[in-house]
């Protein structure tokens, strides 16, 4: 008792001394002083133009670039809920709009989605301009990483959104406004920038290796956008399988995504034969995406006793590919290359190779049986295209992937995407791909969300 009344008066003495503090500072300072002060959340340009400075734009990309994937409602999650990866759990309008695919240029969970991706951009182009001047013999594979950055966001873009993407810039401080381009143009654009970092990512450490052959893997799905799967083959020659770049999270930085939006809050529920034309992910019983139903014994034991979707409607699918919270996203890994070597290989017309790639990477995973030939030409790039689904879901692959099947190889959207009757009443609408978010409309050079819905 007596060491509490000691500390209590000892406070209160001080409490009177900096209040008496205060008011003499008070009466010292200028009426305009009150607005001069620091805002310690905002970073002054010149205060990065130095080596540390330079660093830590290159360390903030990485944080911004981890958001535009994994850590948080990205096209990873949003992008399979327009195709049949995840079905809609909740009451959001916009969630729903996507899921239909009906969607409205206002939709406000593709703007944040697309302002995360062009902030991890803007801040790895940042990275690259100050690096080269302030921090010349920093080691080339984070130079090239920055690319990597740029090629990525810029590939994902092309995937997702219909022509009219605008990619603008800074320059000493000033926004520079882009101009709406074609998606072919972005993925050229993307293009450009993988083979800018593979030019930097020459040596044989760790990291190097790492940045190499996800800038290798980048490249690779940028040639297979634009329609040429033999030089998509040759550029992931040498990425081995066991080549990857994950995300991490934790819960004191960025929570994984799919914990958030699918394990926690429900609002998603892994896709189950949507809308005829998708996949069965959900009841497949499929190693490479394990599902539990809300409530069962799997789900339980990954800490999901809710039964419902957060909309209280049908029973909620779980994955538990990434069963924590602070679970790590390997957003590329080499089992991509292999898949791209397949793809390469069918469209030469050697389908035994084909189907020899296919099975050589199902013996790295207990429970997958031998595939055997399809029988047919468009029955086989079924089969490779599922393969694809399976082995890639939630990576931010599978828009782009139905897409490539209507361009380039001949399909009909109502053959490709969810269609019919929607499972909340109406019926699906016929995007192939998504509208330019209605904020763009704010540069003077934009004046229409797309140039065409065409996939």
């Amino acid at each position: 008792m007596i060491s509490y009344i000691t500390t209590h008066r000892t406070w209160a003495r001080l409490r009177r001394a900096a209040v008496i503090g205060s008011l003499a500072a008070i009466g010292a300072c200028t009426p305009t002083e009150f607005l001069e002060v620091e805002d310690p959340d905002i970073i002054p340009p010149e205060e990065v133009r130095s080596e540390v400075g330079a660093h830590g734009v290159r360390v903030g990309a990485l944080a911004r670039f981890n958001t535009a994937t994994s850590g948080a409602e990205s096209l990873f999650l949003l992008g399979g809920l327009f195709a049949d990866e995840w079905i809609n759990g909740d009451s959001f309008i916009a969630r729903q709009e996507i899921d239909q695919r009906i969607i409205t240029p206002e939709n406000t969970f593709l703007t944040t989605s697309n302002r995360n991706l062009h902030r991890a951009r803007l801040s790895a182009e940042q990275a690259i301009d100050l690096l080269t001047e302030f921090a010349p013999d920093a080691p080339a594979w984070q130079v090239a990483e920055m690319y990597f950055v740029q090629a990525f966001v810029e590939n994902i873009l092309a995937e997702h959104y219909c022509d009219g993407l605008v990619f603008s810039t800074v320059i000493d401080g000033v926004e520079q406004y882009g101009s709406p381009i074609t998606t072919d143009s972005a993925f050229a654009r993307a293009l450009g920038h993988a083979e800018a970092g593979l030019a930097l990512a020459l040596g044989t450490t760790a990291s190097d290796l790492r940045v190499k052959w996800a800038l290798q893997l980048i490249r690779g799905r940028i040639l297979l956008n634009l329609a040429r799967p033999s030089d998509a083959a040759l550029a992931v020659a040498g990425v081995p399988d066991s080549a990857v770049y994950r995300m991490r999270h934790s819960e004191t930085t960025t929570l994984n995504s799919f914990w958030s939006f699918n394990n926690n809050a429900r609002r998603y529920s892994v896709g189950n034969n949507e809308g005829t034309n998708g996949l069965n992910f959900a009841t497949a019983n499929d190693p490479r995406v394990p599902v539990c139903v809300g409530g069962d014994a799997a789900c339980r034991a990954i800490g999901v006793t809710q039964t419902r979707r957060d909309d209280l409607g049908q029973p909620i699918h779980v994955q538990r590919i990434w069963p924590t919270r602070d679970t790590a996203v390997a957003i590329m890994t080499g089992v991509e290359a292999r898949l791209i070597v397949a793809e390469a290989q069918l469209a030469a017309g050697d389908t035994a190779a084909s189907l020899a790639t296919l099975n050589a990477l199902r013996t790295r995973v207990p429970g997958l049986t031998p595939l055997t030939d399809a029988g047919s030409p468009e029955a086989r790039v079924n089969q490779l295209f599922r393969e694809r689904a399976f082995w890639l879901f939630g990576r931010g692959t599978r828009v782009g992937d139905l897409r490539r099947l209507i361009r380039d190889y001949g399909r009909v959207e109502d053959d490709v995407f969810p269609t019919g009757s929607w499972h909340k009443g109406g019926a699906y609408g016929s995007d192939v791909n998504m509208p330019v978010p209605q904020a763009e409309l704010n540069n003077p050079n934009v004046t229409q969300s797309c140039m065409n819905r065409n996939a």
